[in-house]
């Protein structure tokens, strides 16, 4: 990558100094942001882990029970079982925050009692169970769903901070100090250079005074 060509001065050594600070003290902040949102992302992925499989297993419960309704009546009978909700649900959507990254926080409210609009006459136990057991797993279907955003925009927001985090510690650090380094050098160069001619011009002022003392 070529050298962005900068003026060898001393303001412009003492200024690309300053944004060297600068830049390692933003390297750090967001260095440690990043763990922090690593952190938290790897606790909710334990708890998203750990809820799905508990919901999963009710759910492989709670469709066999409905297999074995469907085998035991017609479609038609548990079509029309099923036509009417039997609890009505009011959701709302409100927003957490993690590490000042918005995720969706849901809350809901549910009837207390379940209300059956079909015939227990006309349809199998198991059609019971699965809705009852189905509306005792909803709230944590919800949770588990809330968890899945939030995990997806973590993540999506500790790659956007790596990305700067490698920019800064890969990029631009390395760039200023190369920077400052080659500043130093010209300076030690140009230094060196005002030496040599205030040494040569001593040496011919010297010259001319010796030559002016021996008339």
């Amino acid at each position: 990558m070529a050298q962005k060509q900068v003026a060898a001065t001393r303001m412009e050594l003492t200024k690309l100094q300053n944004q060297l600070r600068i830049a390692k003290r933003g390297h750090k902040l967001l260095k440690d942001k990043q763990d922090e949102m690593v952190r938290q992302f790897m606790d909710i992925i334990r708890q998203n882990r750990e809820l799905r499989i508990e919901v999963e297993r009710e759910l492989v419960l709670i469709m066999q029970k409905f297999n074995n309704a469907k085998n035991k009546s017609s479609t038609a009978t548990i079509n029309e079982a099923l036509y009417i909700p039997t609890r009505n649900l009011e959701l709302e959507t409100k927003v957490n925050y993690i590490m000042n990254i918005e995720t969706p926080h849901l809350e809901f409210e549910v009837t207390d009692s379940i209300d059956i609009t079909y015939s227990f006459f006309s349809t199998p136990l198991e059609i019971d169970e699965s809705l009852i057991n189905l509306s005792s797993l909803l709230p944590k279907i919800i949770k588990l769903a809330e968890l899945d955003k939030a995990s997806s925009m973590l993540a999506s927001e500790i790659e956007k901070t790596r990305r700067r985090v490698n920019a800064i510690e890969f990029v631009m650090m390395p760039e200023m100090s190369e920077q400052i380094h080659v500043i130093k050098m010209k300076l030690e160069d140009n230094e060196r250079s005002n030496i040599v001619r205030l040494m040569k011009s001593k040496e011919i002022i010297l010259n001319k005074e010796t030559k002016e003392g021996k008339k």
